[in-house]
């Protein structure tokens, strides 16, 4: 009976090691990409393009790297999970196109973003009240000039609110395992881009309708300010909750300009004791 045990819990580790080599593979790459493309390809174009004068120390970059590969450790437990979830029959999970035909298929990828986006907005939102901010987010704003490398830098019960996304929504919208791919590439892209500190936007994106994506500025002021600009891939949400910051598109045609914003006024650690006494 303990042979047994054994077995299958070996079987458990077994498998989670490889979902976590995934998970970490795809957050150094997507990481990986955005940076060089930006700082390899695009250099000159990035560096006149920082959002902030500050720059990321070597000890941020090293917090942000060490904190991420813990995120993709409890990824990879939750991934494990929702496997389970599948082969339970209890998911919507579906591998064959013909299921749901194609136009469901391709539909389901924005459906599945926007519901997403939704999620992150009021779940970050939550992290910022004063009970929760310490023990699940303070970590992540420790990145006041925030590096692609902190878009998993995350402590670990943000991790498992971040990751508890794919157990609930495989359970409640039909989704093609290749847009579950497709998703969770666009996730980590969008998230190392909104972390880079490089407005690569043109200057006139604020003063158009595509002003409902988000862009690094947007997500970079949060970093800054803290209590504001929660949203992930969409404006949307900030807009009609009143928690978009209200010189957010100063800073973005300022940066988008060339012209580096200065460094937050107020220090790091006022801003994180803000933050944590606010109601």
């Amino acid at each position: 009976m303990m042979d047994k045990i054994l077995s299958v819990l070996q079987g458990e580790a077994d498998l989670w090691l490889r979902i976590f080599m995934i998970d970490t593979l795809r957050y150094l790459l997507g990481v990986g990409v955005v940076l060089i493309v930006l700082f390899v390809f695009f250099r000159k174009f990035s560096l006149q393009r920082r959002i902030q004068k500050r720059r990321a120390s070597m000890a941020d970059v090293r917090r942000e790297i060490l904190f991420s590969l813990l995120t993709t450790a409890v990824y990879a437990l939750v991934g494990l999970f929702t496997l389970r979830v599948k082969q339970s029959g209890h998911s919507l999970i579906y591998m064959d196109v013909a299921d749901y035909g194609w136009f469901y298929t391709l539909l389901s990828l924005p459906l599945v973003l926007i519901a997403h986006d939704a999620y992150f907005y009021w779940v970050h939102r939550a992290m910022h009240h004063k009970s929760l901010f310490k023990a699940f987010h303070r970590l992540h704003h420790l990145s006041r000039t925030p590096t692609s490398w902190a878009a998993y830098s995350f402590a670990p019960g943000e991790a498992v609110l971040m990751a508890v996304f794919m157990p609930i929504i495989v359970v409640l919208l039909p989704l093609h395992v290749s847009i579950i791919f497709a998703f969770l590439t666009v996730m980590i892209v969008r998230n190392a881009m909104g972390h880079s500190g490089v407005e690569f936007h043109p200057a006139w994106w604020v003063d158009t309708p595509l002003n409902t994506l988000t862009t690094p500025t947007h997500h970079d002021l949060h970093h800054q300010k803290f209590n504001g600009n929660y949203g992930l891939y969409f404006t949307w949400w900030d807009r009609w909750m009143g928690t978009e910051f209200p010189d957010y598109k100063d800073a973005f045609k300022l940066a988008a300009s060339g012209h580096s914003a200065t460094a937050p006024a107020r220090s790091f650690q006022t801003g994180l004791a803000v933050e944590e006494a606010k109601p």
